[in-house]
């Protein structure tokens, strides 16, 4: 990460990483305010939590690094395993199958336009 670029990670969302990707595709490389936008009127689940990832990393370019946000888009965006709760089911004849239960981290890295 150079100087002109802020970040912030969510490290224990509750949905399956493939389900979070598929709404971080439709943000990444856009500005700031159309990528709120997106997030906000998205029908998954999901793109709140990312929303509020979103908003973290913007508070983090103008509080702790006074960047202007009208100048920053969606540099980078990316998704990744997490933690796996491992419940069981009981099945017929006295036996029990495993349901795995998946996490996803995200990571945001918001930067200035050239």
């Amino acid at each position: 990460m150079t100087q002109e670029t802020v970040r912030a990670i969510s490290r224990t969302l509750r949905v399956s990483p493939h389900k979070l990707g598929l709404v971080v595709d439709q943000i990444r490389g856009k500005d700031l305010a159309t990528a709120r936008d997106t997030l906000t009127y998205s029908p998954r689940r999901i793109s709140g939590d990312v929303l509020k990832c979103l908003d973290s990393a913007i508070a983090n370019a103008e509080h702790n690094n006074g960047m202007d946000i009208d100048t920053l888009y969606v540099h980078q965006i990316w998704v990744g395993k997490s933690i796996q709760m491992k419940r069981f089911r009981p099945r017929a004849r006295g036996r029990a199958s495993r349901i795995t239960k998946p996490f996803a981290r995200l990571t945001v890295v918001l930067a200035k336009q050239a």
